[in-house]
């Protein structure tokens, strides 16, 4: 009995110290890619939606482009079927098949996925370790498991893929509690991109025909 007990000692030990160099190493690679993001002023980056839903047997793909300004929590998601638009304020949902835009406040609460913080997202609300590194597409990718603090979020868990040498967020996959996976690849990353004003509002007088929804 002694002798299974200092076991379980060891066991748990060799665990703990296990985690705890998971989560450091961790919060370095993710403290690197925050710093280096918060550099720039607004970034641009193309990428690739996919959804896969195993209850459903279906798999959809969409391309996507994000435009960014993180310290003004501001941001345009343009995607095939609609787009997001935020002035940090307000998120507008324009729905392209619909000619339909839903309007509602911004939701800024810990561990909610905002695209205009998808960079930096891990910074609060979340859990995370360090769980090893691949190539991909013939780059080394570290890999990091963000579960949230909040066990009532909708998602189970996010894996971060890291470019380890440009120290980008190259891929974000989320899955949710029904099993379904989100995965947003990203295919280019532009720095410091200058684009206008506009670009963080919704201007109904250029949709015509559009109907607004004010979800307020």
């Amino acid at each position: 009995m002694k002798q299974l007990f200092l076991a379980f000692l060891l066991l748990t030990g060799t665990g703990y110290t296990g985690f705890a160099q998971q989560q450091a190493q961790a919060t370095t690679i993710l403290a690197g890619v925050s710093k280096k993001y918060k550099s720039y002023d607004a970034v641009k980056a193309d990428f690739i939606f996919t959804l896969e839903s195993p209850q459903n047997k279906a798999k959809e793909t969409q391309q996507g482009t994000l435009t960014v300004q993180a310290k003004a929590n501001r941001y345009r998601v343009v995607m095939t079927d609609q787009d997001m638009i935020s002035d940090g304020k307000t998120l507008w949902t324009y729905l392209k098949k619909d000619k339909e835009v839903q309007v509602a406040n911004v939701n800024n609460e810990d561990g909610d996925i905002n695209p205009a913080k998808i960079f930096t997202l891990y910074e609060k609300g979340f859990k995370y370790a360090y769980t090893g590194e691949r190539k991909v597409g013939g780059k080394v990718q570290q890999f990091v498991d963000l579960t949230p603090a909040d066990s009532k979020k909708s998602y189970a868990k996010i894996t971060l893929g890291i470019d380890k040498v440009a120290k980008q967020i190259a891929s974000v996959l989320i899955f949710d509690k029904n099993g379904n996976k989100y995965t947003y690849t990203v295919k280019s990353f532009a720095p410091n991109v200058k684009v206008p004003e506009s670009t963080y509002s919704f201007d109904a007088k250029k949709y015509p025909g559009v109907e607004v929804v004010d979800l307020r």
